[in-house]
């Protein structure tokens, strides 16, 4: 495919997409209610960096399917996480981040991985569009094993120069999520991209805790701290999973350009909008193999073989 023709064929991707998401927008302004308020921007927690384990491949079975307390992902629902980001000169801009757990899977690093798809939109426009590929290893832990994020700007695909596969170019995938988290373990690689400078590590800060946002109140909540040691300006990011739901809540602990983000929707998509999902996030799929030759020409295409719960 041509560089121009993938051009047009993200824009109308995006135009479509845009449509879809925000048919059902939630005011920014509600996502930033609820109860538990936003860690303290000096508060800084575990190991200043994280080290990760080789993967092993026979851990994971061969179909995926992620059951996790804290990070369910059932194909066919949606999620919105909508706030704002605070830019360098403090005004304040309405941020969403739709995620959807789709009925793709794709073989990463030797691994048949599930197709999650986040789209970042950020003042009505789409920021970026990501492919990210999980699986869940036979103990319960939830590993990430790639991600591709397309970035734009004014509609226009940027390219993505973050893609990152498990196996290629000295990345290794490690742990989305523990199996059984528990405060005072050990800081945990989330993902590790030297070519790319991506390394994400993250903590567990609290459990058992409580927070309300705009869609619900949860209990037994888990807080994990996540930070970049190669980013130090980027600070600590405070995300909350509920049982039986996943992240609801995001808080920024210091760092620049810092975002709060709440669960305002947690659905199951009916068909026909569940199919049209799928086809933007198999028309970006192709586009990888393309656009991120260098790393997505190591992986098969995505291909529809799990059954989604739709209404």
């Amino acid at each position: 495919m041509s560089r121009n023709g993938t051009l047009r064929s993200a824009v109308l991707s995006v135009l479509t997409l845009l449509g879809l998401l925000l048919a059902t927008s939630v005011p920014a302004a509600a996502a930033t209610a609820g109860r538990t308020a936003a860690p303290s921007a000096a508060a800084s927690v575990g190991s200043s960096d994280c080290s990760s384990l080789p993967l092993q491949r026979d851990d994971f079975p061969s179909t995926p399917k992620i059951d996790n307390r804290f990070l369910p992902m059932v194909p066919g629902t949606q999620f919105f996480l909508d706030g704002s980001v605070i830019a360098p000169d403090g005004t304040a801009h309405p941020h969403r981040i739709a995620t959807t757990v789709t009925d793709l899977t794709k073989e990463v690093d030797g691994v048949n991985t599930l197709v999650v798809y986040d789209v970042d939109i950020q003042d009505g426009q789409v920021q970026e569009s990501e492919l990210f590929f999980l699986a869940q290893r036979n103990d319960g832990s939830v590993w990430t094993l790639g991600e591709y994020p397309e970035e734009y700007t004014n509609g226009q695909l940027d390219g993505a120069p973050s893609a990152w596969i498990g196996g290629v170019q000295d990345a290794r995938p490690w742990q989305a999520m523990l199996a059984h988290p528990r405060a005072g373990t050990a800081t945990y690689a989330q993902g590790v991209a030297p070519r790319v400078q991506f390394k994400d590590c993250a903590t567990v800060f609290k459990t058992g805790q409580r927070t309300c946002v705009p869609l619900n109140c949860y209990d037994n909540v888990l807080v994990i701290d996540e930070f970049g040691p190669l980013d130090p300006q980027g600070g600590h990011q405070r995300k909350f999973y509920a049982p039986g739901v996943g992240n609801v809540r995001v808080a920024a602990a210091g760092g620049v350009d810092p975002e709060a983000l709440a669960l305002t929707r947690a659905a199951t998509l009916c068909s026909s909008d569940f199919a049209k999902i799928r086809q933007l996030v198999l028309a970006q799929d192709d586009r990888g193999y393309t656009v991120a030759r260098a790393v997505y020409s190591h992986t098969p295409r995505a291909q529809e073989t799990l059954r989604a719960a739709t209404c």
